[in-house]
């Protein structure tokens, strides 16, 4: 099954960066797109944002 959500803790593992940063990155794509906090960040939306195809993206989240 494909997932749709991502969360700081995929970012970390896919892009090796810390906790933190990870977490910026989700407030940066939230500003972005104009999302309140309980928002969630989509696969879609963190790979357009990181110019990754999300087919790599996905993989790595199975």
């Amino acid at each position: 099954m494909k997932r749709i959500c991502i969360y700081a803790k995929d970012i970390q593992q896919i892009t090796g960066k810390s906790e933190r940063q990870s977490r910026n990155i989700i407030m940066k794509i939230r500003e972005l797109h104009n999302k309140q906090k309980h928002q969630a960040i989509t696969v879609d939306e963190f790979c357009s944002y990181m110019g990754i195809n999300p087919a790599s993206v996905l993989q790595v989240l199975k």
